[in-house]
Protein backbone atom coordinates (compact mmCIF):
# COMPACT_ATOMS: atom_id res chain seq x y z
CA UNK A 1 0.00 0.00 0.00
CA UNK A 2 1.39 3.65 -1.11
CA UNK A 3 1.21 5.96 1.36
CA UNK A 4 0.33 8.49 -1.05
CA UNK A 5 -2.90 6.73 -0.82
CA UNK A 6 -3.54 8.39 2.97
CA UNK A 7 -2.45 11.76 1.89
CA UNK A 8 -4.62 11.62 -1.13
CA UNK A 9 -7.67 11.13 1.41
CA UNK A 10 -6.56 14.48 2.48
CA UNK A 11 -5.96 15.98 -0.57
CA UNK A 12 -8.73 16.19 -2.99
CA UNK A 13 -7.62 15.49 -7.28
CA UNK A 14 -9.48 17.78 -9.75
CA UNK A 15 -10.03 15.63 -13.19
CA UNK A 16 -8.68 16.36 -16.22
CA UNK A 17 -12.27 15.94 -17.74
CA UNK A 18 -12.91 19.49 -16.39
CA UNK A 19 -10.07 21.06 -18.01
CA UNK A 20 -11.99 22.09 -21.12
CA UNK A 21 -14.72 24.18 -18.75
CA UNK A 22 -11.67 25.43 -16.36
CA UNK A 23 -11.09 28.89 -15.69
CA UNK A 24 -7.63 30.01 -16.13
CA UNK A 25 -6.88 31.08 -12.97
CA UNK A 26 -7.39 27.92 -11.88
CA UNK A 27 -4.50 26.36 -14.04
CA UNK A 28 -1.32 26.98 -12.23
CA UNK A 29 1.81 24.54 -13.48
CA UNK A 30 3.40 22.83 -10.90
CA UNK A 31 6.87 23.55 -11.13
CA UNK A 32 9.83 20.63 -11.45
CA UNK A 33 13.93 21.16 -10.72
CA UNK A 34 16.10 20.48 -13.69
CA UNK A 35 15.82 16.50 -11.99
CA UNK A 36 12.24 16.68 -12.21
CA UNK A 37 11.96 17.16 -8.15
CA UNK A 38 9.39 19.85 -7.26
CA UNK A 39 10.79 23.13 -6.52
CA UNK A 40 9.66 22.97 -3.05
CA UNK A 41 6.52 21.21 -1.35
CA UNK A 42 5.41 23.63 1.20
CA UNK A 43 4.28 25.92 0.08
CA UNK A 44 4.19 24.09 -3.18
CA UNK A 45 5.85 25.56 -6.22
CA UNK A 46 3.32 26.50 -8.35
CA UNK A 47 3.42 29.06 -11.21
CA UNK A 48 0.35 31.08 -12.61
CA UNK A 49 -0.37 29.91 -16.11
CA UNK A 50 0.65 33.19 -17.83
CA UNK A 51 4.43 32.42 -16.31
CA UNK A 52 4.25 29.27 -17.56
CA UNK A 53 3.42 30.14 -20.99
CA UNK A 54 6.27 32.63 -21.43
CA UNK A 55 8.84 30.35 -19.82
CA UNK A 56 7.83 27.77 -22.51
CA UNK A 57 8.30 30.36 -25.16
CA UNK A 58 11.88 31.87 -23.28
CA UNK A 59 12.97 28.17 -23.59
CA UNK A 60 13.73 28.11 -19.83
CA UNK A 61 11.49 25.25 -19.30
CA UNK A 62 10.04 21.90 -20.35
CA UNK A 63 6.17 20.70 -20.50
CA UNK A 64 5.71 17.55 -18.78
CA UNK A 65 2.44 17.51 -18.78
CA UNK A 66 -0.87 19.96 -19.94
CA UNK A 67 -4.39 20.43 -19.20
CA UNK A 68 -6.63 20.26 -22.02
CA UNK A 69 -7.41 24.03 -21.35
CA UNK A 70 -6.09 25.33 -24.52
CA UNK A 71 -5.47 29.34 -25.27
CA UNK A 72 -5.76 30.51 -28.20
CA UNK A 73 -4.40 33.72 -30.38
CA UNK A 74 -3.85 34.71 -33.77
CA UNK A 75 -0.36 33.36 -33.14
CA UNK A 76 -0.98 31.16 -30.65
CA UNK A 77 -2.83 27.82 -30.07
CA UNK A 78 -1.54 25.77 -27.43
CA UNK A 79 -2.60 23.56 -24.12
CA UNK A 80 -2.31 25.70 -20.82
CA UNK A 81 0.88 23.72 -19.34
CA UNK A 82 -0.29 21.90 -16.01
CA UNK A 83 3.69 20.60 -15.12
CA UNK A 84 6.80 22.28 -16.13
CA UNK A 85 10.34 21.23 -15.98
CA UNK A 86 13.52 23.93 -15.35
CA UNK A 87 16.30 23.31 -18.24
CA UNK A 88 18.70 24.47 -15.13
CA UNK A 89 19.13 23.06 -12.09
CA UNK A 90 18.29 25.31 -9.48
CA UNK A 91 20.01 24.81 -6.55
CA UNK A 92 17.78 25.51 -3.18
CA UNK A 93 20.13 26.87 0.13
CA UNK A 94 20.79 24.39 2.87
CA UNK A 95 18.95 26.24 5.49
CA UNK A 96 15.22 27.71 5.35
CA UNK A 97 14.29 31.17 6.59
CA UNK A 98 13.91 31.50 10.32
CA UNK A 99 10.22 32.47 10.35
CA UNK A 100 6.98 31.61 11.95
CA UNK A 101 5.56 29.50 9.68
CA UNK A 102 8.80 27.37 8.91
CA UNK A 103 8.92 26.86 13.02
CA UNK A 104 5.13 25.68 13.13
CA UNK A 105 6.32 23.17 9.98
CA UNK A 106 9.96 22.24 11.69
CA UNK A 107 7.11 21.12 15.12
CA UNK A 108 4.80 19.47 12.47
CA UNK A 109 2.07 22.21 13.43
CA UNK A 110 1.66 21.02 17.03
CA UNK A 111 2.17 22.18 20.63
CA UNK A 112 5.73 20.64 21.75
CA UNK A 113 4.43 20.68 25.27
CA UNK A 114 1.32 19.02 24.82
CA UNK A 115 1.06 18.09 21.38
CA UNK A 116 -2.18 19.98 20.85
CA UNK A 117 -2.94 22.04 17.16
CA UNK A 118 -5.31 24.83 18.14
CA UNK A 119 -4.12 28.37 19.02
CA UNK A 120 0.05 27.85 18.35
CA UNK A 121 2.40 30.61 18.97
CA UNK A 122 6.13 30.10 20.13
CA UNK A 123 8.08 29.76 23.27
CA UNK A 124 11.47 30.91 24.18
CA UNK A 125 12.80 27.51 25.84
CA UNK A 126 14.52 29.19 27.74
CA UNK A 127 13.25 32.64 28.45
CA UNK A 128 14.45 35.94 27.00
CA UNK A 129 14.64 37.63 31.15
CA UNK A 130 17.19 34.97 31.78
CA UNK A 131 19.53 35.65 28.29
CA UNK A 132 17.66 33.26 25.93
CA UNK A 133 17.70 34.17 22.64
CA UNK A 134 15.55 34.18 19.48
CA UNK A 135 16.91 31.36 17.39
CA UNK A 136 16.14 27.89 15.88
CA UNK A 137 17.55 26.54 18.77
CA UNK A 138 15.77 28.16 21.88
CA UNK A 139 12.21 28.49 19.99
CA UNK A 140 9.84 25.63 20.47
CA UNK A 141 5.88 25.71 18.91
CA UNK A 142 3.84 26.05 22.03
CA UNK A 143 -0.29 26.81 22.04
CA UNK A 144 -1.32 29.67 23.92
CA UNK A 145 -2.26 27.25 27.27
CA UNK A 146 0.85 25.90 27.85
CA UNK A 147 2.46 29.11 27.11
CA UNK A 148 0.91 30.69 29.73
CA UNK A 149 1.13 27.92 32.15
CA UNK A 150 5.26 27.88 31.62
CA UNK A 151 5.15 31.56 31.94
CA UNK A 152 8.70 33.34 32.28
CA UNK A 153 10.27 30.11 33.32
CA UNK A 154 12.54 27.05 32.03
CA UNK A 155 10.59 24.39 30.93
CA UNK A 156 12.50 22.31 34.30
CA UNK A 157 11.08 24.87 36.32
CA UNK A 158 7.92 24.65 35.37
CA UNK A 159 7.73 21.07 35.09
CA UNK A 160 7.16 20.55 31.66
CA UNK A 161 8.78 18.54 29.13
CA UNK A 162 9.56 18.82 25.43
CA UNK A 163 8.65 16.52 23.32
CA UNK A 164 11.80 17.03 20.84
CA UNK A 165 14.32 19.16 21.75
CA UNK A 166 14.33 22.45 19.06
CA UNK A 167 17.17 22.62 16.89
CA UNK A 168 17.72 24.38 13.15
CA UNK A 169 16.31 22.19 10.27
CA UNK A 170 17.75 21.75 7.03
CA UNK A 171 15.82 22.97 4.13
CA UNK A 172 15.39 18.85 3.38
CA UNK A 173 14.03 18.32 6.50
CA UNK A 174 10.77 20.83 6.02
CA UNK A 175 10.52 19.66 2.65
CA UNK A 176 9.81 16.18 4.12
CA UNK A 177 7.28 17.60 6.75
CA UNK A 178 5.50 19.23 3.79
CA UNK A 179 4.99 16.49 2.56
CA UNK A 180 2.66 15.16 5.46
CA UNK A 181 0.27 18.48 4.53
CA UNK A 182 -0.79 18.36 1.35
CA UNK A 183 -2.93 21.22 -0.70
CA UNK A 184 -6.37 21.04 -0.38
CA UNK A 185 -6.64 20.67 -4.21
CA UNK A 186 -4.32 18.86 -6.54
CA UNK A 187 -4.40 18.14 -10.60
CA UNK A 188 -4.08 14.69 -11.23
CA UNK A 189 -1.06 15.22 -13.85
CA UNK A 190 0.48 16.18 -10.79
CA UNK A 191 0.44 12.98 -8.60
CA UNK A 192 3.67 11.88 -10.12
CA UNK A 193 5.63 14.60 -9.38
CA UNK A 194 4.89 14.74 -6.11
CA UNK A 195 4.78 10.85 -4.33
CA UNK A 196 7.31 9.23 -6.88
CA UNK A 197 9.76 8.89 -3.72
CA UNK A 198 7.41 7.54 -1.15
CA UNK A 199 8.68 4.42 0.28
CA UNK A 200 6.12 1.31 -0.28
CA UNK A 201 4.79 -0.32 2.67
CA UNK A 202 4.61 -4.21 3.21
Amino acid sequence: MFKAELIERAAKFRSAADDPTRQLDSCPALVLNADYTPLSYYPLSLWPWQTAIKAVFLERVDIVASYDRAVHSQSLDMKVPSVIALRQYVKTSEFPAFTRFNLFLRDRFACQYCGSQQHLTYDHVIPRRQGGKTTWENIATACAPCNMKKGGRTPKEAGMQLYVKPSRPTSWQLQQHGKSFPPNYLHETWRDWLYWDIELEE
